[in-house]
């Protein structure tokens, strides 16, 4: 799920959780997250059908949002030249439905072994 919000502040931060917990309301869902502040803020209030799992600070390698971005740049961006914020907008949109639309994908360079494990 993605959201198109004006920042990345605690706010819009809640908005995303609260909007992700209501689309998998019968779900667990394990939420890995790096150390931004808006991510460990005291006053997000977090839904209880989410678990939030912090990476140590540095290590990109480990975060898998970090390989979702590779997929998208390899399958979908690649090198275009995008004139407008419009043309991104799309662009971003036909990047996120090939997310979506394939999960197989997603679980095979997301699923690191220490995410498995602490599920």
């Amino acid at each position: 799920m993605y959201l198109v919000l004006p920042s990345a502040d605690t706010v819009c931060f809640q908005i995303f959780l609260d909007a992700l917990a209501k689309r998998f309301a019968r779900c667990d869902i394990l939420l890995v997250l790096d150390g931004a502040p808006n991510h460990r803020d005291a006053d997000l209030r977090i839904p209880e059908n989410i678990k939030l799992l912090f990476l140590p600070p540095y290590s990109p390698e480990l975060n898998p949002k970090e390989n979702i971005w590779d997929e998208m740049r390899e399958k979908v961006f690649r090198n275009y030249a995008l004139k407008s914020m419009n043309e991104l907008d799309a662009k971003l949109d036909e990047a996120v439905l090939y997310i979506e639309n394939n999960p197989a994908v997603v679980k095979s360079i997301t699923s690191f072994p220490y995410i498995v494990r602490s599920i």
